[in-house]
């Protein structure tokens, strides 16, 4: 973990990302699924912001949207360039997209699926290179060549194929094509999710490097718990779209203020045999993000449900300083953290 600063780098305002369901007759829109629903954070310059949430959250779509990988719904995307000027991401047109792009990059989940099987690790990696910039031929492979040394590879292995690597060599060269154009904030999708427990300490170890010497800003998504406390600075928790908690890693971690983060805790192992913690079972599946329960999304499956949480949604505001909740009995809660 870096130490980050007081200049926001990216922040988030009251996004949405809906996508259509359509009749199989006609392809009628007939609802929406709401994949992000008004979500609002920031990210600081040279920290990491840990985000997560059980599976269908919407935590990779939101990624995505962050980046224009997909168009957001609604709502506002302020990212500060490397020149210190905040743009709309949201706004840009195509060019000014592209332009924007060589800062905010996004290292993907699968490091099978995410390189292009015909390609050599020389054309992988300057694909960015090529798109993105005016560099000759002779700087780009000057480049590249840099980048396998920054990501711990040997430039003997720039003209093999992916099918040649290991999992966490490829994942590798995905970071390698991730920093090509010396961006300033990265989207770390589920990086370490496809890797042996090793390699994934490896992979770790090696972004908190690269974060430290490139100065770098990360959104690091994952459902991994112990992943998201050993390299975040703040933690964010989404729960069926929405932002339900965000706070400092050793805030969220120990003394959370949402039943949800608590009963997401609960399920992280401890390694002391002597602590003994209740493990809390929540019960029922997750909603249908397409039908939401009325009130507050969680109250079908919170065990401190009063009749408030069933009828009217809870604001998310700031419950101390700099800890972020939505929940009506927030102020009344003694809530367990890891420490149990």
């Amino acid at each position: 973990m870096s130490q980050e600063t007081n200049k926001v780098i990216l922040e988030t305002k009251n996004l949405h990302k809906k996508f259509p369901i359509t009749s199989a007759f006609l392809k009628r829109t007939i609802g929406h699924v709401n994949a992000v629903n008004d979500v609002s954070f920031v990210v600081r310059e040279g920290e990491t912001f840990g985000l997560v949430g059980e599976s269908g959250c919407g935590k990779t779509t939101l990624g995505r949207c962050i980046l224009r990988a997909i168009e957001p719904s609604s709502g506002n995307i302020e990212f500060l360039n490397r020149k210190d000027e905040i743009v709309n991401v949201e706004t840009l047109n195509y060019k000014d997209l592209t332009k924007i792009r060589r800062d905010m990059q996004m290292i993907f989940q699968d490091p099978y699926s995410s390189l292009n099987p015909r390609w050599v690790v020389q054309n992988t990696i300057a694909e960015p290179l090529v798109s993105n910039t005016s560099m000759s031929s002779r700087q780009i492979k000057e480049r590249v060549e840099e980048l396998m040394d920054l990501v711990g590879l040997n430039k003997r292995y720039l003209e093999r194929y992916p099918h040649a690597f290991s999992g966490g060599q490829r994942q590798r060269i995905g970071i390698a094509r991730a920093l090509a154009t010396n961006p300033r904030f990265l989207v770390c999708d589920e990086a370490v999710s496809a890797l042996d427990v090793s390699v994934q300490a490896q992979v770790i170890n090696l972004l908190v490097e690269l974060q430290e010497k490139l100065k770098l800003s990360y959104l690091f998504i994952s459902h991994d718990l112990s992943v998201i406390q050993h390299i975040s600075d703040r933690v964010g928790v989404m729960y069926l779209g929405k932002m339900v908690e965000s706070s400092t890693t050793s805030n969220v971690f120990n003394t959370p203020r949402h039943p949800y983060t608590e009963a997401l805790l609960s399920a992280k192992p401890i390694a002391d045999p002597r602590v003994k913690k209740e493990q809390i079972i929540l019960e029922g599946e997750v909603p249908n993000p397409a039908n939401p329960p009325s009130g507050c999304f969680f109250h079908t499956r919170c065990r401190y449900c009063i009749d408030a949480c069933k009828e009217e949604a809870p604001e998310y505001r700031e419950v101390s300083p700099g800890h972020f909740a939505a929940c009506h009995r927030v102020d009344e809660l003694d809530l367990q953290g890891v420490a149990g």
